[in-house]
C-alpha cells in the first residue's frame, strides 16, 4: 500500500519546491520514494502476469529544466511507466501519484510520424472497431472517452470535412482514470490499478494490430 505520509511529503514539496528545502528533507524523500518504488515494482510484477512488459521506468523526481519556463527543480509527484514488448505489442501504461491529482493512464503519448500517419489512415478508411471499443460499457465506466491533444483542423493530406475527423486530427490517443487521495490510500488500490490496465487491453490490442499491418491488413513483418 501507499502511505498517507507519501502524499503529505509531496504536498509539502509542492509548497517548498526549492533546493534548500529538499536538501533539508532528503531523508524523508528517500523514505517516501522507497515506499513508492516498492509499490510500483509490485504493480509491475503483477502487470507482468497479464501482459508482456518490456521495460519498467520509475521516473526521477528531478525535473528537466533545459527547455522549461518553470524552473521549479522537482516534480511534486511520483510516477512510473510500463512499456509493452515491441514491436508486436504497442501502447504503454502509466501510473501517477500526486496529492489530489493521481491517475492511471495509457496509450500513445507521442507516436512517431510514421505510426501517427498509419493510425490516421486507418481511421480515414474504417473506424468500426475503434468506435465499438470506445463505446463499450467497460471502457466508458473506466475512462469515459478517448483523450489526447488534437489539431484544430485536419492534418496535411486529410479532408477537414471527413466524417471521422474527430479521430483523425488527434495527435495523441490516450485513456485516463483519475483517483482521489482516499482511493490511492485504500487497501485495494493496486487491484484497481491493475483492473484499469486490464480495461485498456482491447484498445491496445486493436492499435497494435493497426500498427503491425498495412492498409490491406497484411503484416509488415516478414
Amino acid at each position: 500500500m501507499l502511505q498517507k505520509s507519501t502524499l503529505k511529503f509531496l504536498s509539502k514539496l509542492k509548497q517548498n519546491n526549492e533546493r534548500n528545502w529538499f536538501t533539508a528533507n532528503k531523508k524523508t524523500f528517500d523514505k517516501e520514494y522507497k515506499t513508492a518504488k516498492k509499490f510500483f515494482t509490485s504493480v509491475g510484477e503483477n502487470l507482468g502476469t497479464i501482459d508482456s512488459i518490456e521495460h519498467i521506468q520509475i521516473f526521477r523526481i528531478y525535473r528537466d529544466l533545459r527547455f522549461s519556463k518553470d524552473k521549479a527543480p522537482y516534480k511534486n509527484y511520483f510516477s512510473v511507466g510500463f512499456t509493452r514488448t515491441k514491436p508486436i505489442l504497442r501502447g504503454g501504461y502509466y501510473l501517477h501519484i500526486e496529492p489530489e491529482g493521481s491517475f492511471v493512464g495509457g496509450g500513445f503519448w507521442e507516436p512517431n510520424p510514421v505510426d501517427l500517419n498509419r493510425i490516421r489512415k486507418e481511421f480515414e478508411m474504417d473506424v468500426t472497431e475503434i468506435r465499438t471499443i470506445v463505446s463499450d460499457k467497460i471502457f466508458k465506466n473506466f475512462f469515459g472517452e478517448l483523450k489526447g491533444e488534437e489539431l484544430k483542423t485536419a492534418p496535411k493530406g486529410f479532408d477537414k470535412n471527413h466524417i471521422n475527423i474527430d479521430l483523425i486530427r488527434k495527435k495523441q490517443y490516450l485513456v485516463i482514470r483519475n483517483f482521489s487521495d482516499n482511493e490511492v490510500l485504500a487497501p485495494n488500490f493496486q487491484d484497481e490499478v491493475l483492473a484499469t490496465f486490464k480495461a485498456m487491453r482491447p484498445f491496445f490490442d486493436y492499435m497494435s494490430e493497426v500498427l503491425n499491418t498495412n492498409l490491406n491488413g497484411e503484416s509488415i513483418y516478414k
